[in-house]
């Protein structure tokens, strides 16, 4: 009961607080593509497209993890970071990270959030970490990002596993480069943002 409870609130917190900020949820896609899939969030340029991406996950009733450093999960609030969805990973150490992601997927249905970039500031070009992962787990690449031109968070646009089986990356980037572009998503800091992703 105290878990229906909470994720109800959860929901209910969500929407409430995505009305006040004025923002809105924009589906590219069914709603269950975010069921289980590695969710690439960008253009990433402020801390605020977390919140809001959180926020939007619970206003759908959807799971949403993200790594982190273990630092935070061992620490004494670490129960509230993993209830909001923290994986730790010690960083200091070589951890094969594509590896622990698709592990991670055999015990649980969730979007994993991946900024690409890597950085909140302007890059040549993205990481591949992302890609190798949705392999390596055999699930969906779906991508995300938070319009601040126009208050939208546009969520669930699917690139299925099996393309990603028997397309190049060189395509697979086309396809993402070409959504961000043709979406004209703004993110809040425009100058970090190199469309061109690779």
């Amino acid at each position: 009961m105290a878990v229906l409870y909470f994720l109800f609130m959860k929901k209910f917190l969500g929407k409430t607080i995505l009305k006040l900020l004025g923002w809105k949820i924009v589906l590219q896609g069914d709603v269950n593509n975010l069921d289980r899939c590695v969710l690439v969030v960008a253009p990433h340029t402020d801390n605020s497209e977390y919140i809001l991406g959180n926020l939007a996950y619970w206003a759908l009733g959807k799971k949403l993890k993200v790594i982190i450093k273990d630092e935070h999960t061992k620490a004494f609030y670490g129960g509230i970071v993993k209830a909001l969805g923290g994986i730790g990973i010690d960083r200091s150490q070589k951890n094969d990270l594509v590896n622990f992601v698709a592990n991670e997927f055999k015990k649980d249905d969730f979007s994993l959030v991946i900024t690409p970039e890597g950085t909140r500031s302007w890059v040549p070009k993205w990481r591949k970490g992302f890609y190798n992962m949705a392999l390596a787990a055999k699930v969906p690449i779906v991508l995300s990002g938070g319009d601040y031109k126009r208050k939208t968070i546009n969520l669930g646009y699917i690139i299925p596993y099996e393309k990603l089986q028997t397309h190049s990356y060189e395509e697979i980037m086309q396809e993402i480069q070409d959504f961000y572009i043709n979406y004209d998503i703004t993110p809040k800091h425009p100058e970090k943002w190199n469309p061109q992703i690779y």
